[in-house]
């Protein structure tokens, strides 16, 4: 049987990959690795309990089945894994490890477990082991280039089990026996074959049958593609084939092309020198497809066809089993990875450099183009995004936001993997940065700034690699900042307060004020939240006055206020009052109703630390009557309570009384039907640290 895909980029909670092949052969292999579950293991022999989960290892070269007879193991033992069953790969088709920590991340999503964005290595894992203890998990570890992956995702847990796939040996990890797959024994390969052609010409002529086996050396890959062309061609007999592949072998064609003179080679040579040129055209362009995933837009934008001509022949080279289609509600294929250097192969001999470049500009634009799409749907108001939709072709236009949410949702893989692989080639950066602008807010549109931190971190990232290398100190700075961002919501503020001082070098070597002055702000706010209150409002003086120079007088009131908050913190009363009426004298001018009955907020809470609470009450009275012009319900609320408190302060107990039943009347009056609200807004009413500002 054909070796078989786990997953498109990463790990998955019990969903299995499609096939539509039987399990065939492989009955001694599957004892062999149910009995080795039972095994005891050498810590066990010793009298020690076994410190961590059992690994089974399947090693084979791509396309021997290996993958599917870990699936076939799955399948059968998951049910004495009430964990669930969880699968990751950790390797792209070209042979390129997956790193650990996306493999991680991966892992720890389908627990339902986003990882932090940004979070090392050591970190997701050492996560990822303490989300599995004691949950009695089954991990399948697709496509392990090396021991080092294997064993950083390996539970600590001794009642879970690993199922590890390979090429080789996992030399360095203790206790590990592998089970060696060759090929199918002839019976097994003979009715494979049947499965393709059907009964009757096996059944005319078994001994071409089994010649043709033994030309394809019973690989699963080899006789699946043999299976396929002859099923393309229904008067064909076996025996020719068979001929075919013996005089292939017999002319020393082996490795011609590069090939690795493997059975495999050969009859995909076979298969490939046979197609029409249109659809090899396409299939060796395929190589190009990023993490190996195309759809109908993929092929057509690398062929130069169109996308009703893309899908049929993806459709028939599925059929000739060169291509694998996924099981998504969206039309999507992939390249098995066994195919994949002999694609490279050919489109290096048969295409000119230039051509492949060509393809690639192509397949960005065209993903830049459905990012758009995908993005300018979600913005229903805006005249300017429904008239840039509908000048684009009918072909990139999404019919509604959900089914542009879905094929953001299940291209994901793909459209992460083309950043990584635009920022790798080094050729195309105007493209590349054309495509992370458009992910990021595609992503932002769809799923959320918070839900795609992990995403738009990595992505981020890659803009700061193209940036570097192009001196783009603009870029740099933008891209400084939204990683400090993503690193102060996960708590790396030390992390974070590096990326901003870097951010606002970048921005003043760019001269770009913006940057310059959410770099001092940012800066101000890290050390806000490390509890140095002296740096923090000498930094935010700073980006005040840079501010005040540039006539931002609302940015600046602003501004105030956060110099406000951290006198407030570091006990400077007095400072604290003059800037919050700074900021309120700025709200003021600018109008801003609400805000003023913020900032009265916070000055009548300030002037009830520094032990003034007659002026606190009178201010906070205030206040409530800009927050009932400024119709803020719940400003109103968090107001009363706070005047029932400074009440009870003076000794007024009555008085506070009423303010807090007024309180809960606001609150229990603007609350949906059902739904509870706490009795205090802590938003309205709490000093704002700086990560609130942020």
């Amino acid at each position: 049987m054909t070796d078989q895909a786990v997953d498109t980029d990463g790990a998955e909670l019990s969903a299995r990959p499609a096939t539509e092949d039987r399990f065939l052969g492989r009955t001694r292999e599957l004892k062999e690795l149910r009995a080795d579950i039972e095994r005891a293991g050498l810590d066990t022999l010793s009298g020690r309990k076994a410190p961590r989960a059992r690994v089974l290892l399947i090693a084979g070269r791509p396309g021997s089945g290996r993958t599917r007879l870990a699936e076939e193991l799955v399948r059968q033992v998951a049910g004495r894994y009430p964990g669930g069953v969880l699968r990751a790969r950790l390797g792209e088709p070209d042979g390129t490890p997956v790193p650990v920590a996306r493999a991680a991340g991966e892992l720890l999503a389908a627990l339902g477990l986003p990882a932090p964005a940004g979070a090392a290595e050591d970190d997701l894992t050492a996560a990822l082991r303490t989300a599995l203890a004691g949950r009695r998990a089954l991990l399948l570890l697709d496509d392990a280039a090396g021991a080092e992956q294997v064993d950083a995702l390996l539970p600590d847990d001794p009642d879970c089990l690993v199922v590890a796939v390979s090429s080789g040996p996992l030399t360095g990890i203790a206790d590990v026996r592998p089970c060696t797959l060759g090929g199918l024994d002839t019976k097994s390969a003979v009715e494979l074959l049947t499965g393709y052609t059907g009964s009757v010409r096996i059944t005319v002529d078994p001994r071409s049958a089994e010649s043709l086996v033994e030309a394809c050396q019973g690989h699963p890959a080899a006789l699946a593609l043999a299976g396929g062309w002859l099923a393309a061609r229904p008067q064909t007999a076996v025996s020719d084939l068979a001929r075919r592949m013996h005089a292939h072998t017999a002319d020393g064609a082996d490795g011609a092309d590069g090939a690795d003179g493997t059975p495999l080679a050969r009859v995909f040579r076979l298969v490939y020198d046979q197609l029409p040129a249109p659809s090899a055209r396409i299939l060796r362009l395929l190589s190009l497809a990023p993490a190996g995933l195309a759809d109908p837009h993929t092929a057509s934008a690398l062929a130069g066809c169109s996308v009703d001509a893309a899908r049929t022949t993806l459709d028939g080279l599925v059929a000739l089993g060169l291509l694998r289609a996924l099981d998504s509600p969206l039309p999507q294929y992939e390249v098995p990875g066994c195919l994949y250097p002999l694609l490279r192969a050919a489109a290096e001999r048969q295409e000119r450099a230039a051509e492949l470049q060509l393809a690639r500009a192509r397949m960005l634009e065209r993903t830049v183009r459905l990012l758009q799409s995908c993005r300018a749907i979600t913005e229903t108001d805006s005249p300017q995004a429904r008239e840039k939709l509908n000048g684009m072709p009918r072909a990139l236009r999404f019919p509604s936001p959900r089914a542009a949410a879905d094929w953001l949702r299940i291209r994901r893989p793909a459209l992460l993997a083309s950043a990584r692989l635009a920022v790798a080639d080094g050729e195309l950066d105007t493209l590349a940065r054309r495509l992370m602008s458009q992910l990021v807010r595609a992503l932002a549109a769809h799923v959320g700034t918070q839900a795609a931190a992990p995403d738009l971190y990595g992505v981020h990232r890659l803009v700061l690699d193209v940036a570097e290398r192009r001196g783009l100190a603009r870029e740099k700075a933008a891209a400084l900042l939204n990683l400090g961002d993503l690193d102060a919501q996960t708590g790396r503020t030390r992390e974070a307060l590096a990326r901003y001082r870097a951010a606002l070098e970048a921005g003043r070597e760019a001269n770009d004020p913006y940057a310059t002055g959410r770099a001092m702000e940012s800066v101000g706010g890290a050390h806000q939240e490390l509890g140095d209150h002296d740096r923090a409002a000498d930094w935010f003086g700073r980006a005040l006055a840079e501010r005040l120079a540039r006539g931002e007088h609302p940015e600046a009131a602003r501004l105030y206020g956060r110099i406000a908050t951290a006198h407030t913190y570091a006990g400077r009363y007095g400072e604290a009052l003059r800037n919050w009426r700074a900021a309120l004298a700025g709200y003021r001018r600018a109008g801003d109703v609400t805000a003023s009955a913020r900032a009265l907020s916070e000055i009548a809470r300030v002037q009830e630390y520094a032990g003034r609470p007659e002026e606190s009450l009178r201010t906070c009275q205030e206040a409530v009557e800009w927050a009932r012009r400024a119709e803020d319900v719940r400003l109103q609320a968090a107001l009363q309570l706070r005047l029932a408190d400074t009440l009870d302060r003076l000794g007024d107990p009555a008085a506070a009384a009423l303010h807090r039943a007024a309180a809960e009347r606001m609150l229990g009056e603007e609350a949906p039907e059902g739904e509870e609200r706490p009795v205090e807004d802590a938003e309205a009413c709490e000093i704002r640290t700086a990560s609130d500002e942020d």
